[in-house]
């Protein structure tokens, strides 16, 4: 099946974004091409900067503040349970953090917190699916596929601190 991406510069380093056929977004990464392909198979994939312009431009708004959620179509590959724990990122407020916990509860499931940590492990969307907003219950950052680093700077990105 032939697949479409692209990769563009933001503050924070190269982003990539990869389409489906219909043009739904199916995987994301920070960095190019080879990270990418990380999070998703595909037979074939071209490189599309007008089939993904539209993910370029909410990213670029995003890092310009000027957008707090994201419209583009989604296309997440995952288990009924992972595609629930995706859902429940996307509504966790811009600027808003959850532990593992949290979230486990605002699904229904609260003895289910380290499988939401493995789904939001496996989360192929990063960013748009906001997976760094969730951290541990103790205040850790914890794992982020990008390096706790780069979760440092998208949370304070969101809630104006100074990355540390």
């Amino acid at each position: 099946m032939r697949q479409f991406y692209d990769t563009f510069p933001t503050p924070i380093g190269d982003f990539s974004v990869a389409l489906n056929a219909s043009g739904s977004i199916i995987a994301t990464a920070f960095g190019g091409l080879p990270e990418l392909r990380e999070r998703f198979t595909a037979d074939e994939v071209e490189q599309d900067p007008v089939r993904t312009a539209d993910a370029r431009r909410e990213v670029t708004e995003y890092f310009a503040k000027k957008r707090q959620t994201f419209t583009v179509k989604l296309a997440p590959s995952g288990t009924p349970f992972q595609q629930s724990v995706w859902a429940a990122l996307q509504r966790i407020p811009f600027g808003q953090i959850r532990s593992y916990g949290q979230l486990a509860v605002e699904i229904g499931n609260p003895d289910a917190a380290r499988a939401i940590g493995r789904a939001n492990a496996t989360n192929p969307i990063c960013l748009i699916i906001p997976c760094h907003r969730v951290i541990g219950g103790d205040g850790s950052l914890t794992g982020y596929a990008f390096g706790e680093s780069l979760k440092r700077e998208l949370i304070a990105h969101e809630v104006g601190l100074t990355p540390s």
